[in-house]
């Protein structure tokens, strides 16, 4: 008889208290251990706030790749993601398609002349700075809405990452959510508030070529286990959503056929990169233009084969619990049950489902360090600094940015504290108003010469405001406007952000010599 998991995320499979769940929690605790320490160790490095915030921009190649890459996905690409797969089918990954599409053209062709015009730019180390130093800024108007609006959709987006913290913890160990949530936040909080960029970039390197070996070796053991022709077989028996053959089609969400605006909504996800703050700071932080040429390879490479066995996850992962179904939300701890299922009932090595568990703790981690970290430099080097005491040292601005990144961690925590909010849906809101707002203007900054202040001042405040009016405002008959049309907020967004800034700059004084000449340097370089 078929078992389906209730909303309020019981187990499916109850880990006994045993050797087992023993091995997994020493697992756990050796590797948040080790995360500290490396905290703990970057703390004596940070001398002044490019350090803090920057790492002195002295990153490698392969840390800068997987660093920027293990921060974008979160634990929406170990969770998120594939819960949307299990749940509905293949068709979901037109948004691995667009995201994969958005971090090539990224690097391609947002990285190198971003980290020169950063540079150029007064060695700006922030994105806000940058704006404010790309536009000649004097009133701060750029510096003050940018870093505003970071630290508004970053709440949002910190706090889908204490979401899945909690619910990792909740779903192995059977900890009540919110003490879990607790642990989770704790840690991350920790060698974040100590260490600073150098210590989430190195973490972060550490936890990316752990996620990719999880994502690469979990699905394929468990393929192994079920068999490769009986796959097709287990979908059907658990009832997916138009049987095998629509559950494994690119053009059907489980239900119908998707339309032209379900596949443009999912591939806008991959409008988002040029405006994302936490990976763009790591383009301005690579040490040298040859760093960054083996950065582009690494993060294509490890982007693409992490999106797709995300995909292959949500597929195998159907199966392979099947006749256990996850539903109420609880689709979203599909790879944790794998995990569970696979080195605890199958093959015995509690130790090694430990280790892979963390790899899902490290998608969580390395995403919320890195939005913790920048919203403390816009609070701290941007808004304290910048605008109310300008004469601030380095050893106040180091102050202050730990004392955001606690107040942040906070708020962020208090949002998470819903046990049934959707990791999926948090990350969108925040993915959105992030890309919507910054991603327009960051690209013409780079490329068109045109662009003034008061053509980027109307980009950044048309992309936010549209995200929010198009997701939380219900102007349609008591629902949002993202509601009733199916069109992501992020798409929408964009283009009007574009569309503003063109306008705005054309229909107002062209920049001052002096901003065209810095513009034409770093685009002759």
């Amino acid at each position: 008889m078929l078992r389906t998991k209730p909303p309020d995320f019981e187990r499916s499979m109850v880990i006994k208290m045993s050797s087992s769940i023993v091995w997994i929690i020493i697992a756990f605790v050796l590797y948040l251990v080790m995360m500290i320490i490396v905290g703990a160790v970057y703390a004596k490095k940070n001398n002044n706030a490019e350090d803090y915030f920057l790492g002195g921009r002295q990153l490698n190649g392969f840390v800068a790749a997987l660093s920027a890459q293990a921060s974008d996905m979160s634990g929406w690409l170990l969770m998120g993601l594939p819960g949307s797969v299990y749940a509905l089918g293949t068709g979901q990954a037109w948004i691995a398609i667009g995201l994969f599409i958005g971090t090539v053209c990224n690097w391609l062709f947002i990285s190198g002349r971003l980290r020169r015009y950063t540079i150029r730019a007064n060695n700006a180390l922030t994105l806000p700075a940058y704006f404010e130093n790309r536009f000649h800024d004097k009133k701060r108007i750029l510096l003050l809405i940018s870093s505003i609006t970071i630290v508004i959709f970053f709440l949002v987006y910190t706090a889908s990452a204490l979401a899945a913290g909690g619910k990792l913890f909740h779903s192995v160990f059977g900890l009540d959510y919110k003490i879990a949530l607790t642990i989770g936040a704790a840690v991350i909080l920790a060698y974040t508030f100590m260490g600073g960029f150098l210590a989430v970039c190195v973490t972060d390197f550490i936890q990316g070529n752990l996620m990719l070996i999880g994502l690469l070796v979990v699905p394929l053991i468990a393929w192994g286990i079920i068999g490769s022709g009986n796959v097709a077989a287990a979908l059907e028996q658990s009832g997916v959503p138009g049987g095998a053959a629509g559950f494994l089609s690119l053009v059907n969400d489980g239900t119908g056929r998707y339309s032209a605006v379900d596949i443009i909504s999912q591939l806008a996800w991959g409008l988002g990169y040029c405006g994302m703050p936490h990976i763009l700071v790591r383009f301005m932080a690579v040490r040298d233009e040859k760093e960054l040429k083996k950065s582009k390879g690494i993060a294509i490479g490890w982007v693409a084969l992490s999106l797709l066995f995300a995909v292959i996850i949500g597929v195998i992962g159907r199966a392979y619990l099947y006749p256990t179904l996850l539903s109420g939300g609880a689709e979203e701890n599909v790879f944790i049950e794998m995990i569970v299922k696979l080195f605890t009932q199958d093959i015995k090595a509690p130790i090694i489902g430990g280790i892979f568990l963390c790899g899902i703790l490290a998608a969580i981690m390395s995403t919320a360090d890195s939005q913790l970290l920048v919203s403390a430099s816009s609070m701290a080097e941007d808004i304290f600094k910048g605008i109310w005491k300008k004469d601030a040292d380095d050893k106040t601005v180091l102050r202050v940015s730990r004392i955001t990144v606690l107040v942040i961690a906070v708020l962020a925590y208090v949002i998470a504290l819903d046990p049934n909010s959707s990791i999926m849906g948090l990350v969108s809101n925040a993915w959105a108003g992030l890309g919507a707002a910054f991603g327009p203007t960051v690209l013409m900054s780079l490329y068109w010469r045109r662009t003034n202040l008061q053509g980027a001042v109307a980009g950044i405040a048309v992309g936010a405001l549209t995200v929010i009016v198009w997701d939380y405002i219900p102007l349609a008959g008591g629902q949002t406007l993202g509601t009733v049309t199916g069109l992501y907020s992020l798409a929408i967004g964009f283009v009007l952000s574009l569309a503003a800034i063109i306008a705005v700059s054309m229909l107002t004084p062209a920049p001052d010599a002096e901003m065209l000449r810095e513009f034409d340097d770093v685009r002759g370089q």
